[in-house]
């Protein structure tokens, strides 16, 4: 229907009077809730939806090396930690055979826990060999990850990596947490 205006007049038959006419407005609204609708559509179309907060996690791409020139690492320039259930952090500086429930160090996520101790061995590395290496548990959750990742910006930690649990940390942790 279109706008239109009602012109027919509503009177009897008075002969000798002359009465104005009396005009009625009718308004059809549909086109305005099109014109409502396409503003609508066009301001939703131009603005900025926010963006997620995400972290960037650049891993290097993976190389096989012969195990004849893989460089030796010293235990004093190594660090790792296994991130546990409950928010429980451990970690320890030790060979593989020499790790067992007692030597597997338990802390939290606080500065006084596992960045006290990050700190402390970097000062004890070399500075430019020193790496953090992060074993994440099946019993961790994302948030512990993203805390332990945040821990690396704080004690400036530029070279870490994370890699599963061998078989032996497996077997410590689980003797650890009984």
């Amino acid at each position: 229907m279109s706008a239109g205006v009602d012109t027919s007049s509503s009177g009897g038959g008075d002969k000798g009077k002359v009465r104005a006419k009396k005009m009625t407005l009718n308004v059809d609204m549909a086109p305005m809730c099109d014109l409502g609708f396409l503003l609508i559509t066009f301001f939703m179309f131009t603005t900025t939806f926010s963006k997620p907060n995400i972290m960037h996690l650049n891993m290097p791409p993976k190389i096989d090396i012969p195990n004849d020139q893989k460089p030796e690492i010293k235990i004093k320039n190594s660090f790792t930690v296994i991130l546990g259930k409950e928010d429980k952090v451990y970690w320890h500086q030790l060979e593989q055979e020499d790790l067992n429930s007692s030597t597997l160090n338990e802390t939290n996520y606080s500065k006084d826990g596992i960045r006290k101790e990050i700190l402390r061995a970097q000062k004890e590395a070399d500075q430019d060999k020193f790496t953090v290496i992060i074993k994440p548990t099946d019993d961790a959750n994302y948030k512990n990850l993203v805390d332990i990742l945040d821990e690396m910006e704080i004690t400036h930690s530029e070279r870490y990596g994370i890699k599963d649990l061998s078989s032996k940390e497996v077997e410590v942790y689980q003797e650890k947490t009984k």
